[in-house]
Order: C-alpha cells, then structure tokens, then sequence
C-alpha cells in the first residue's frame, strides 16, 4: 500500500526528489528552483520538509525572490513565515533588492507584509534611495504611503532628492520634489541637489531645481555649483545656470585665473556659451580681453605672485586667442571686413576689431618695462666698470699705503668715500660697496644721472622699480623683473598671431622683436631659462630663432631635449608608442621576407597623424603585436636601410658610420626610398625609439641644416680632406698648383668637369680665395652631389619633426638622440693607445685616464668625437680604427706647456695633450676642449 501512495505522489509530482535534511544542500536545491520561479515545486518540497526558509548563506531564499521579481515565490516564502526584513550580508532586505530593479509587484507584496521602508544597508540607503538612484518613479508613488521621511538620509547625509539630481532623473526630481523633498537639503560636505546635478552635468534636472527656487551656494569648501560645472566640463549646464542668474558671467570669466580649473574644460565650457546664444560672443570675449590685461598689469606690479599670474595671464590668453580664432575665423567672408588682409592677416569682424583693444594698454606698459631695462643694464654696465676701477685703484694704493683706513674714488665724477681693512676687505668686497652706493644714487636720480631721455621717462615705473627693488632682497632690479616681462611678452606674441594665417609670423611682433633686441638678448642672457618657459615663438618663427640661436644651443644638452620634446606633440595627450585601431585596415602588415619593400608601401599609404598617434603592426603569418614587435621593426628595418642592395647609403672611410649614396639613382625608386627612411627616423626620434644606424657627421649636419667644412670630407674620403687642409695650411701663391673653381667628378664611370661657381674654368685659385675654394669643394663633394638624396629624405623627417626643433641640437647630440650612447670599453681604448712624447707611467697620462674613468658614458663619447670626430667605435674595438692613411690607433701626443687647451687631429686620431701641473688642471681643460670643441673651438 505505500508503495502505491509513492508512487502516485511520484507521478504526481512529476519527480521522486526531495530536499536533503542538510539545511545548505537544501538552500541550493531551493535557489535553483527560485530563479527559476519553480513555485509549485518549491511549495511541494516545503510542505514534506522540515526546512527553515529563513535559513540564510549571504542570502535568504526571499532575498533571491525579491532580486529576481518571482512574485509566486515571493508570496509563497512570506506565507511560509520568511523574514520580510531580513538583511543579507550588504545589509540590504528583500525590500531593497525589488526597489533597485524595479520589480513593482514584489514590492508591494514586501509592504504588505510590513516591511519596513526605513532599514538602511550598510551604505546607508534605504529604499527610496534605491528607487531614486534608478529612476523608479511609478514605484516611488506607491511607496510614498508608507514613507514618512521623504528626506530620510545615507550614510553620507544624501536624500533620495540628491541622488536622483546626480543621475538625471527628471521625473523622479519632480515626484521627489512634488511629495515635500527639501530642496537645500545640504549632505555632510555642504552639497545641495544642485551640486549634484551640476557635478554630473545633469543640466535637465538643474533647470528643474533652478526652476523650483534652488539656491546657488557654496559648499563647504566654497565651491559653487558652477565651480562643479566648469572642473567637469559641462557645458550645457553652464548654459542653464547663466541663464537662470545671469551675474554669474562674470563669476565664470575669473576661473581664468583659478589654477584648479583645466584649461580645457574652461575652453570647452566658455566656447560652447558663445554659440549656445545665451551670452554674445562679444561680451565673453571683450571680457576675458579685460580680464587679461588686468592680470597682466599686476603681474607688472611689485606685490604680485610671479608665477601664479603667469599662468594666469597665458592660460587666459591661450583661451582668448583660440576662442577668438573658432568664433570669427570661421564666419562667413560676407561678415568679415577685408581692411587686414595684407601680409597673411586673417580678416576682421568689425566688433571684433574692438576686442583686443583693453590689451594694447598692456602692451603699452610692456614696452615701457623694455625701455626702463635697458636703461638698467646699461647702468650695470657703468657698474661693472667701476667695480673694475675701485679694484686696480684700491691695488694701486695698498702698494703704498697701510691697508687699513679709507679712500676716495672718482666713480662717473662723484666722490665716493670706500671705507676697508685688511680683515675682511677685498677688491671684490670694495666694488660691491660701491656698486651698492651706485644702486642707491641711481634710484633717487635716474634721471640725471643716466641721462634719460624724455621718451624713455616713466615716473611711475621708476616707483614700481625702486619698491621692486627694496622687496626682492636676493635679487636686483633685473633678476626680479626678467619672469614678469617674459610672460607678457609671450602673451604678447599669442595675441599677435591670432590675426594671422597658420605658419605666418606677425609682422608686428618680429618689429617689436627687432626693437627690442638687445633688451631680450641681455634677458635671456641674465636667465636662458625663459627661453624654455617663455619663448616658444622662436620655434614659430625662424626670422627670430636665428637671432637667439647661439643662446640656445649654449643652454644644457637636457635642457634643450626637454624643451624638445614639449614642443614634438601638439596635443595636451602624449601619444604612445602602440595603439589599438579602431579597424583592422588600420594595422600595417609587414612581410619578414620584404620588409624594407612592404614596410615602405605600408608607411608611405599612411599619414603621419595616424603614425603619430600610435603604431599597430604586425608581421605577415604571425599573430604578435605590441610594444615589442614595433621595437623589432624599427631595429630590425634600421639596419636594412643600410643594405647595399638598395644602393640609398655606403659606408664611410672609418668603416662605422654610412653617408647617402650619390649613385643611388641607379635604383629607380631611390627617392621615394630616402623619404621613407626620412620618416623611419623621423618617427623614430617623435616616439623616442633609438635605432641601431650611425651617420656621418656631414649627414647630421645636413638634418641640423648646419653648413659642412672641408673636415667633413675625411668621413668619405680622408686623403683628399688631408689635401684640403694643406693647402689652408701654407701660402700656395708660388707653389704653381694651377688649380681653377672646376673640379672633374666621376659621374657613372663617365669623369666630367663641374664649376664650382659661374665661369669658374676661368677663375684661379689664389692664397687669397683659397678659403673660397676649399668651402665650394667641400660643398660639391658633400652636399650638391647628394642634394636630392638629401630633400627627398629631408621631406620625410619633417613630416613628424619640424626642423626649428632639431635645429638647437648639433650634430653630435642629433646622433645621441636618434641612437643613445654608445658603450665605451675603457680598458680596451688604454690598451690601444700610443703615446707620442709620453709613456704610460707620466703623470699626465695616468691623470688622464684617472679623469676619464670618472667620466660618464655621454662625456667619454664627447672626448671619442673631439679626439677622432666619431661617437663609435668599429667594430672589433679600438684596434680597429683607421685614419687617413689606413689603420690608424689612438694616440696621445706631448705638447709643451704653453698651449693652454687640448687639440685635436680627427684624421689620425690624435689628441694633442699638454704636459699640464696637476690633474685638476687637466680635468678643467680637457672638459672646457670637450664642451667647445664642438662648437668651432680651435682646429680640431
């Protein structure tokens, strides 16, 4: 009989399972059949078990119901005597799992088995909190009656009003607000609903608020809702609140000058404000003009933070200009005024012609400032002399009087009484009394004693100059202003260039540039670190970069390569070396078996702003990418360029550097090749990727735009730069040379008589235009006969690096830039030195080799290229130099005393080292040789 009943409850039920005794094993088996809202089967198995469906592992049985909105289940677990507000191990109930995924129906089952609305987790929300964050306005209404709080707060003291202003939902801010929600609710850090809907650019909800009398506050940290709008760029939401109070224009225009607000975020708030047409573009810009000038005209007041409103004024300005340029110059022709048209002058909207006027003030003032210092240091000029003067006269008089006591000096006819003793007095210590006593006089009577004249007298500067100066207790006069001036003369340039065409400079700032030349050279001089700060025109401008050039190239080698790489990329963003493309037909496929061939077809199809932005490669058959598979290309595809089959470069005399092939014509592709490789290396130095290729010094030289010399003819061919180099060495108007300004040159197997200049056939050379001569030579033989090799390539590198940039480098550093240092094993350059004149146990060459042990790797590669005009050494090691004649080692040679620098014999590899009295002696002079000796010191 009970097998019977067994088997009919069997058939029944459709299964012959029931829950095991063990309460886990049974949830398990429970939960599934939940999710699966199983409810018949959940009832049957409770109804033969023992089981508690309170039972809880991090969830209970109703928790599951209420998540997955099985409303039958759900019913069916709270008849059965289930915690309604039971809390899972986030704290949250059954309740609050039904209102964040909106399930209406569980949730009006929970309330009617009294759960409690008011029950936080362990966040602090309740569960109008999870209605509000998700929007579920319909469930809200319902839980309404049983909601007495409507302003009930979280952990951090946020209201269901606050969190749905932070999500944007509209129609729950209006439920919210319409049942009694506090509007100027503040949460623990003094955020109202409108810094919530302003902090997420959730500018429809902050209309509403605005709409329902919001008050526009500060928090706690005093930042406004519109602090909070303009930090994360939401522009719309600006728009809604200018509308709404409109004297919060000119709130908006001062966060120029507050540092934690992005530029770019301001831009793109202020920009969108101008065409949104709730503010004239006029006004924003007439405005932010106004603003500019008047932090200009206190950064050139004496109470001012330099740096701070430095970055005020440019970051300003910066906006202005590009403002300026998106609004205007993209006007129709028919709204501009064609009066500025001349010399690349964008034209001019006749409003905006008044815009930047406030700023000509400003600028008025700048050069005002200019004429004042040089009138400064011309007087520091005057000041240097007399410390000159005091010095010899207070010599002159020690030799004939006791030290101690006083005298009187004539300075720029004045009598100066100069008081010293023998204990602390000295020539230095009399001179900068002096210099004091000047400074002193030439406050109180500038005027008089300079002789200024009358266009160049500014009372009121003279007060700022003379305050400056009793402030700044570590600085002078100059020291103190040259930041102040600098950074309004690049606000200047900026504002200059925002009439002008795209790569055109503005006529009137080169004539104030020219103006003021000297005053900007002495600047610069006093402190070059303005030029990296200050003077990113010169980049812009080539008429003025050559003016300040040398000033440059003077500065540190890491100084410049900073400001190198600052300048590479035009984008705030600094581009990676590898990206991920948006499409497959993005990624250059490369052929191992070709890859010169293929990786020039890939390349050349590209445009360099992909390639700027990232490389995805990978070779043809293989499913690498990454980092280091682009590194392989570029290492592997430098020395393929190198290859002799392509004909584009051969090898120099010494054996390790390679100079474009002037033969090259017989590949007929030999062009398109060279600009390729011209953008290999070009990309190469704009991703900072060093490649396994060395040059010839003539070849940096033409990348730099550096004029070649006969020295650099020893790279190709040595005996015949040896030849130059006699003939500039003795008088050749008696040696019956009959030499003319003709050269025969093999061109193809053919030789062919070449003029150096017009009717040079006719022309002789004499000891007076030898110099000529040899410069001209020089210049066929290293430049004319590989011109288009030289633009063809040229063509390609300036494609990723423009040449105002490289051209502050010369062409060693070029070199250390594109290939790294190379690794100098000193041990073997000792054992393969010669000495002429010295042995190995003379004091000057064991300091010598003290001094150079000490050297880093970029100064040991400094003395390589002074001694023997080459960073590498062939490989093999130093034995395997060669010179002009052949194998040529290292060698030291004895110089008398009396020379006072190291020379040097690049075509034989000779350093000509004096026989100095002390290594630190030594140590000085070799690195004055190393430093200059680059730059034209001497005949290297």
């Amino acid at each position: 009989m009970e097998f019977l009943q067994h088997l009919a409850n069997s058939l029944r039920r459709a299964r012959t399972v029931e829950l095991p005794k063990e309460d886990q094993a049974a949830f398990y088996m429970l939960m599934s059949m939940v999710i699966a809202n199983q409810h018949r089967s959940v009832a049957d198995l409770l109804s033969t078990s023992k089981f508690d469906v309170n039972y809880t592992s991090h969830r209970s049985l109703l928790h599951i119901a209420a998540n997955c909105g099985n409303y039958e289940c759900c019913g069916l677990l709270l008849k059965k005597g289930a915690d309604v507000n039971c809390q899972d191990m986030s704290g949250c109930t059954p309740l609050h799992l039904a209102a964040r995924n909106g399930q209406r129906k569980c949730l009006n089952k929970l309330l009617e088995f009294k759960a409690d609305v008011n029950i936080r987790n362990n966040e602090g929300l309740t569960t109008i909190h999870w209605l509000a964050v998700n929007g579920r306005t319909e469930l809200l209404r319902d839980l309404f009656l049983y909601v007495k709080d409507v302003d009930v707060e979280d952990a951090q003291g946020q209201t269901a009003l606050h969190v749905a202003c932070q999500n944007g939902h509209k129609s729950t801010v209006f439920c919210l607000l319409d049942n009694g929600a506090d509007i100027h609710r503040p949460n623990h850090y003094g955020w109202m609903p409108l810094h919530f809907a302003c902090s997420h650019g959730q500018h429809d909800t902050a209309n509403i608020l605005l709409s329902r009398g919001a008050v526009f506050a500060p928090d706690r940290n005093n930042k406004t809702p519109l602090d909070l709008c303009v930090e994360g760029g939401y522009r719309e939401t600006c728009d809604v609140l200018l509308k709404s109070m409109p004297t919060l224009f000119e709130q908006l225009i001062h966060m120029v000058r507050q540092d934690y607000v992005k530029e770019n975020m301001l831009y793109r708030v202020l920009s969108f404000v101008c065409t949104s047409g709730s503010i004239n573009a006029d006004r924003i810009l007439s405005s932010l003009s106004d603003e500019a000038s008047a932090i200009g005209h206190k950064l050139l007041s004496v109470s001012s933070n330099v740096e701070t409103q430095v970055s005020s004024l440019l970051r300003c300005v910066r906006i202005l200009c590009q403002m300026y340029r998106s609004v205007y110059q993209s006007m129709p022709s028919s709204h501009m005024s064609h009066s500025m048209t001349m010399n690349g002058v964008s034209p001019v909207p006749p409003k905006a012609s008044m815009i930047f006027k406030p700023l000509e003030q400003l600028w008025r003032l700048l050069e005002e400032w200019l004429i004042l210092l040089k009138v400064e240091f011309q007087n520091s000029e005057v000041l240097k002399a007399s410390k000159v003067e005091a010095a010899r006269e207070r010599r002159a008089f020690s030799d004939i009087t006791p030290i101690s006591g006083h005298k009187e000096l004539q300075v720029q006819g004045k009598q100066l009484q100069v008081s010293f003793d023998n204990t602390s007095a000295s020539s230095n210590s009399v001179g900068d009394q002096t210099g004091s006593v000047l400074k002193a006089e030439m406050l109180s009577g500038m005027e008089t004693d300079l002789q200024i004249g009358p266009e160049e007298k500014d009372e009121g500067l003279y007060k700022k100059v003379k305050r400056l100066s009793m402030n700044q207790k570590d600085q002078d006069i100059i020291g103190a202003t040259v930041p102040r001036i600098c950074g309004v003369i690049q606000a200047f340039y900026m504002c200059c260039s925002c009439h002008m065409q795209i790569g055109i400079t503005s006529p009137r700032f080169i004539e104030f540039v020219c103006r003021h030349n000297q005053v900007l050279k002495s600047l610069v001089g006093r402190n070059p670190q303005v030029i990296f700060e200050h003077f990113h025109f010169l980049l812009e401008c080539p008429e003025l970069m050559s003016q300040f050039l040398h000033i440059i190239k003077s500065q540190p080698f890491e100084a410049r390569r900073q400001w190198f790489y600052e300048n590479l990329r035009s984008d705030d963003k600094e581009n990676e070396l590898v990206h991920t493309p948006p499409d497959d037909r993005d990624i250059i496929v490369v052929n191992r078996e070709q890859l010169f061939t293929t990786s020039c077809k890939e390349v050349l199809k590209s445009t360099p702003d992909k390639l700027k932005k990232g490389i995805a490669l990978r070779f043809d058959g293989e499913e690498g990418m990454g980092q280091g598979v682009v590194r392989e290309w570029f290492d592997v595809l430098s020395r393929e360029i190198l290859n002799p089959d392509y004909a584009l470069f051969t090898q120099s005399a010494d054996g390790c550097t390679f100079q474009p092939n002037s033969n090259s014509a017989i590949n007929p592709d030999h062009l398109s090749y060279f600009r390729f490789a011209g953008q290999m290396l070009g990309l190469a130095l704009y991703h900072r990727i060093l490649l396994n290729v060395y040059f010839t010094r003539s070849f940096y030289k033409h990348i730099l735009g550096i004029p070649v010399n006969y020295k650099d003819v020893a790279s190709i061919d040595p005996e015949y730069a040896k030849n130059l180099q006699w003939i500039l060495d003795h008088d050749i108007s008696q040696l019956g040379l009959d030499l003319t300004f003709s050269v025969e040159t093999d061109v193809f197997g053919v030789m062919q008589e070449v003029e150096l200049k017009p009717g040079g056939c006719q022309i002789h050379v004499t000891e007076q235009n030898k110099h000529e001569y040899v410069q001209l030579v020089t210049e066929l033989r290293m430049t004319h006969a590989i011109q288009p090799q030289i633009d063809s390539f040229l063509s390609g590198f300036h494609e990723f690096v423009l040449q105002p940039l490289v051209q502050m480098f010369n062409e060693y550093e070029l070199e250390l830039m594109l290939s790294g240092l190379p690794e100098i094993d000193l041990e073997d350059w000792k054992k393969n030195t010669v000495y002429n004149g010295y042995s190995l146990d003379s004091d000057v060459i064991k300091w010598f080799w003290e001094v150079v042990d000490q050297f880093t790797q970029q100064e040991r590669v400094l003395l390589l290229q002074f001694a023997t005009g080459s960073s590498r050494v062939p490989y093999g090691g130093f034995s395997k130099f060669s010179g002009s004649a052949g194998p040529q080692n290292f060698s030291i040679s004895h110089v008398t005393y009396g020379q006072v620098l190291p020379t040097a014999s690049t075509c034989i590899n000779l350093l000509k080292l004096p026989e100095y009295r002390s290594k630190a002696e030594l140590e000085s002079r070799l690195m004055v040789a190393l430093q200059c000796g680059s730059q034209g010191y001497a005949m290297t």
